[in-house]
C-alpha cells in the first residue's frame, strides 16, 4: 500500500484491466492539525479550499501525483449535477466547475474530493470510458448519477460499472425530513426504504447513501454496482469525515484509462 496507507485499491471485480482506479484515506501526508492523520501524524489533506496550508496541500498532491499517469482533473463541486469532459481541466487553467468529470483518453485522471459525501466511479466493460461522481444527497437527489452515465454513453460507453467509494454510513446520516422528501420525488416509490427512524430524535431519519445511490444507479441502467462499505465518519483512523469534525481535510478517488 503506498503513501503509508494512504491509497485504497478498489474491491471492483468486473473493473476492465485498462483502466485504473484508486482512493486515498487520510493518512501518508504532511498535513497537520485537523488535516493530519487523526493519530499525531501528518494527513493527506487534497483539499485546497478547507483552510489548510496551501503549499502544504500542493505537497501531499504532488505525492499523490507520482502514483498516476496524469494531473488529476480537479473541478470545483458545488452539489449539482453538471458533467465536464476531465481533458478540459488543466493545471493552472480555468476553474471548472461541476461535479462529475468523464473521460475517454488514455492518462485523463476524473477526480473527485469528498469528506462524507460519496465518491462514485464509473467505467465502461470495454475500457474506453471513464467517469467519477461527487454525489452529496443533494446532487444524488439532483440526478447526477444519472447526467455522469448518460455523459459516458453519449461519449460511446457501453455496459457501465460503478464503484461506490467511502462516505458517510447508514448507521451515522442523520437527515431531516426535507432529505427524505427530496428522495421521494427523486425515487417515487423507492427512497423510503433507504431511510428509518432516528431512535429518541422526532422528526429525524437515518439516510442509507449507498441505497439509495444503488437505485439511482439501476434507474440510469446501471445494475453492477460494488463497493460502499467504508464509512468516513466512524472510520476516524482512516478517513476524513466533514460530519464528525466539521474542521477537516478531504481525501479523493480517482479513475483513468491507462
Amino acid at each position: 500500500m503506498a503513501l503509508d496507507g494512504g491509497v485504497l485499491l478498489p474491491d471492483w471485480p468486473d473493473l476492465p484491466a485498462r483502466v485504473g482506479a484508486l482512493a486515498t484515506t487520510r493518512r501518508g501526508g504532511a498535513s497537520l492539525g485537523p488535516y493530519g492523520d487523526g493519530q499525531g501524524g501528518g494527513g493527506l489533506n487534497l483539499g485546497l479550499h478547507v483552510g489548510d496550508d496551501a503549499g502544504t496541500v500542493r505537497a501531499n498532491r504532488a505525492r499523490l501525483q507520482a502514483l498516476l499517469p496524469g494531473h488529476p482533473a480537479w473541478i470545483a463541486q458545488v452539489h449539482g449535477a453538471a458533467v465536464v469532459d476531465a481533458a478540459g481541466v488543466q493545471p493552472g487553467g480555468p476553474v471548472r466547475t461541476g461535479d462529475a468529470s468523464i473521460a475517454t483518453g488514455a492518462g485523463v485522471v476524473c477526480a473527485i474530493l469528498t469528506a462524507d459525501c460519496l465518491p462514485v466511479l464509473f467505467a465502461d466493460l470495454d475500457g474506453k470510458v471513464v467517469g467519477a461522481a461527487h454525489a452529496g444527497w443533494r446532487g444524488l437527489a439532483g440526478g447526477v448519477l444519472g447526467e455522469t452515465v448518460a455523459a459516458m454513453r453519449r461519449a460511446g460507453a457501453g455496459a457501465i460499472t460503478a464503484w461506490l467509494g467511502p462516505a458517510i454510513g447508514p448507521d451515522a446520516f442523520e437527515v431531516g425530513r426535507d432529505v427524505l422528501d427530496a428522495f421521494e420525488a427523486a425515487l417515487p416509490g423507492e427512497a423510503a426504504a433507504a431511510f428509518r427512524p432516528y431512535p429518541g430524535r422526532p422528526g429525524k431519519y437515518l439516510a442509507d447513501m449507498n441505497a439509495l445511490a444503488t437505485r439511482m444507479l439501476a434507474r440510469a441502467g446501471v445494475t453492477r454496482v460494488h463497493g460502499g462499505g467504508r464509512c468516513t465518519a466512524t472510520e476516524a483512523a482512516t478517513f476524513y469525515s466533514y460530519r464528525r469534525d466539521g474542521v477537516t481535510g478531504r481525501q479523493a478517488s480517482m479513475v483513468w484509462i491507462r
